[in-house]
């Protein structure tokens, strides 16, 4: 007997539609197609990449600009051209250099750092207490090292994991690692009695002091990271749509966490550079470069909204600004100028990129 008891929408089962069930043929595509290794991408090819999409504009356009400052030098300066003077160029760009290097990791990442300055601060201190240099130069060198990773991890941290707004978690330990710094030292400056340790500044390899060595090595590592691995493309990828990044099973939390650990290690070098070079370790070492490092990261094309960028750019935008500070120096121009063309220099390149922002779209 044929039941004909009527039922309710809810007892009814729910219609299989096509569009749920993909079709025998694209499933077996796509199996096919993720089961395929990932071809290996060569340096050459990734440069060629790299340039493809606007990279070689901008950095066309950075050594324009360099052409024209040294132009510039030569007709303002007579010490412009020495020997001197360009080794001064070099050497007081390899500090600021290493701790851009870290901010590109963390401005492609859509992230900001405003605390640069305070640890290479707290590095040279803490690395050049009488406790610390007993222990000879490699312990000092390792100290740097691991102040500044430690605390950059401790950032990610709170950014990540906490939840927190990267601006304020970073201009806190602008603050907060400034003053462990003042009160570690004393308000004194501590003098480098390790004469092996001052010896990194001081040595030279070809003629190339090694402090400029250790700035394209810094340079030449973060390049091969951020263009051929596996952390580059996921860093690319976080900064550009952090949402479709969590969809493809990035961890968003430990990958930013890992970006701001790398920059606080380009703080903690830095702070090796800056302290041999110097030879003494103060709580006021470090100050305004976080100013430079974000200048000379945006003047070199890195968008601050992330997701784009090149160390290319970074390095080009490093020996823009320290060439124009150079200039400013050479010619006699007060502190307050200074900061005022570095002011507007960086209100520049942000319309600028404003501007190709508004024309993509």
């Amino acid at each position: 007997m044929t039941d004909h008891t009527a039922r309710t929408p809810a007892d009814r089962p729910a219609p299989v539609t096509t569009a749920e069930i993909p079709p025998a043929d694209e499933q077996a595509r796509v199996e096919a197609a993720a089961a395929e290794p990932v071809a290996e991408t060569s340096p050459l090819r990734a440069w060629l990449s790299s340039l493809s999409e606007g990279g070689a504009t901008r950095s066309v356009g950075l050594v324009i600009a360099l052409v024209i400052l040294c132009i510039v030098g030569f007709a303002t300066a007579d010490t412009f051209a020495t020997t001197g003077n360009i080794r001064t160029i070099l050497t007081n760009a390899s500090v600021i250099g290493v701790v851009t290097v870290g901010m590109t990791f963390v401005i492609i990442g859509g992230g900001i750092d405003l605390s640069v300055g305070s640890l290479v601060g707290l590095a040279s201190v803490w690395c050049t207490t009488v406790a610390t240099q007993s222990y000879g130069p490699f312990v000092m060198v390792l100290c740097a090292l691991m102040v500044g990773l430690i605390v950059g991890l401790l950032n990610g941290v709170l950014i990540a994991y906490g939840r927190l707004v990267p601006f304020i978690v970073t201009l806190g330990m602008l603050i907060g690692a400034r003053g462990l710094a003042q009160q570690i030292a004393n308000l004194q400056t501590q003098v480098v009695t390790q004469q092996s340790f001052n010896a990194i500044a001081d040595g030279s390899l070809l003629g190339v002091p090694y402090l400029v060595w250790m700035l394209l090595g810094t340079f030449a590592v973060g390049w091969v990271v951020l263009n051929l691995t596996t952390f580059g493309r996921r860093t690319v990828a976080v900064g550009g749509n952090p949402e479709a990044a969590r969809l493809a099973g990035i961890d968003i939390r430990l990958h930013t966490a890992l970006l701001y650990g790398v920059s606080g290690l380009c703080c903690g070098l830095a702070a090796v550079m800056l302290t041999a070079q110097t030879a003494s370790g103060s709580s006021t070492n470090g100050q305004n470069y976080e100013l430079d490092a974000i200048a000379a990261v945006i003047i070199g094309g890195t968008l601050l909204t992330g997701g784009r960028g090149t160390l290319v750019g970074t390095f080009l935008g490093v020996l823009v600004f320290t060439l124009i500070t150079n200039l400013f120096i050479l010619n006699n121009l007060s502190t307050p100028v200074q900061n005022l063309a570095k002011g507007l220099i960086i209100l520049g390149a942000v319309l600028l990129q404003r501007r190709r922002a508004d024309t993509a779209t």
